[in-house]
């Protein structure tokens, strides 16, 4: 068993790591050619005078774009640095990492190019516009680490007033996969998603979509009880009267009208969602240790999650759940985005619903399961388990069509096989880039 500080140990390299891996690539991300240049005579047809043709074509019919352009597969993240991580408002140039991973793992887990975006503005009016400006040039757009409530303001503006899917992945991304870890634990403890009280701590833009969501799925809406910085929400609390997000959920759940903070919304609950501050310290031992039997713990505060997990455990937890690679039941909104993006970009999606989040964890949860992987440290894929990506994209896709949000209608076994050989050829082609000396080995 490691010593509490091996544990310390393990979970800090990463960040050494980093620091020494950004500066040798110079960035994640480059730019690559997807057609043949057999000779400098194919810049004709790739550039003046050939290109002139599709142009005329896209003028004529602007939906041609898609089987013209790169448009079909290109997202944009965005972003105005206002929240990054669990770092806040560190501004545009300092949230440029981050939306190039993101960008990193939209090609490498989804086979979805994306744009990594900063915006150096803080006005969410200014935002919206600017991303309304962009339309033309990109399939989607993923919203990221911006500050809330205004990040509730631009994703409800953008979703009504744009022509192809918009999402927040703090909001709708950290819903979904939240979602198919809460499927698979409660399989695990043997409990029901409408039975189940569930202690929300945080009450931020991740934690309040992810209550919309789970009450769509079929949480009940009363058995939840979530806590902001001024302690549990309830139809009391009418200094939350202006925020709209917020106040719905004032009144609709909390059926016990619990008053109190963190350590009275936990009592006696069966699970504990939380995506608050970072840790640890934040969730106390003696606070899960008056959780039901076969409690169920989600600390997925980054950096640090709100408490370690061997404390969670300590304290009585059966299952725990972190939003960190290096330790069990990762939920990584990674497992997410881009296989949805996939499927809603190959059904060419006008938005991203509620409805198609939640096919995805289902099959996600599934994945776990049918593969016979399903256990207590074991309740999602990781990204190693890439074969889950193309059966969440198909499952997505196929939800847009349901849902009549596709302008094209493609089957499951289309949008599989679609969704399959676009991660493979993403893959394999990083590997040729590493294998060829093209992508430099990484120093120790």
């Amino acid at each position: 068993m490691p010593s509490n500080d091996e544990r310390l140990s393990k979970a800090n390299k990463p960040a050494e790591d980093a620091l020494k891996l950004h500066p040798f690539y110079r960035g994640k991300m480059q730019t690559l050619p997807r057609c043949a240049v057999r000779s400098m005579d194919d810049f004709a047809i790739w550039y003046t005078p050939g290109v002139a043709a599709p142009c005329k074509e896209i003028n004529k019919n602007k939906d041609l774009v898609y089987d013209y352009t790169c448009k079909w597969n290109t997202v944009a993240v965005i972003s105005d640095g206002t929240r990054v991580l669990g770092l806040g408002d560190i501004g545009p140039e300092a949230a440029m990492p981050v939306m190039e991973g993101k960008a990193l793992l939209f090609k490498y887990l989804g086979g979805v190019d994306a744009v990594p975006i900063c915006l150096d503005t803080k006005d969410p009016d200014e935002f919206i516009q600017t991303v309304k400006y962009l339309q033309p040039s990109f399939g989607g757009v993923n919203l990221e680490d911006i500050s809330s409530p205004k990040c509730f303001y631009i994703l409800e503006r953008l979703r009504n007033e744009m022509e192809i899917p918009v999402w927040h992945d703090d909001q709708q991304g950290t819903a979904a996969v939240t979602l198919a870890g809460l499927i698979n634990a409660l399989k695990q403890v043997g409990k029901k998603l409408d039975e189940v009280k569930i202690a929300m701590i945080g009450a931020g833009a991740a934690n309040i979509r992810i209550a919309k969501v789970l009450i769509k799925a079929g949480v009940t809406p009363g058995n939840i009880y979530m806590t902001d910085v001024n302690g549990i929400l309830n139809p009391e609390r009418t200094d939350l009267k202006d925020n709209k997000e917020t106040w719905e959920l004032c009144t609709i759940t909390n059926a016990e009208g619990r008053t109190g903070g963190n350590a009275e919304a936990i009592k006696g609950t069966d699970v504990v969602i939380a995506l608050s501050a970072p840790g640890p310290g934040i969730i106390k031992k003696e606070w899960i240790s008056t959780m039901a039997d076969e409690a169920v713990v989600f600390a997925c505060a980054n950096p640090i999650p709100e408490i370690w997990p061997w404390e969670a455990k300590e304290a009585g937890a059966r299952i725990v759940v972190t939003g960190r690679s290096d330790f069990p039941n990762q939920v990584n909104n990674s497992l997410g985005f881009p296989a949805i993006f996939r499927g809603a970009l190959d059904v060419r999606a006008k938005t991203i619903t509620d409805e198609m989040c939640i096919a995805a964890a289902y099959a996600l949860a599934n994945f776990a399961e049918e593969k016979g992987l399903l256990k207590d440290d074991y309740l999602l894929p990781t990204m190693e388990d890439w074969e889950a990506f193309p059966m969440e994209a198909a499952a997505v896709g196929v939800k847009a069509v349901e849902q009549g949000v596709a302008r094209i209608e493609r089957s499951y076994d289309e949008l599989y096989n679609m969704a399959l050989n676009s991660i493979k050829e993403a893959q394999e082609m990083t590997r040729l880039l590493m294998r060829e000396g093209h992508i430099a080995k990484a120093p120790k």
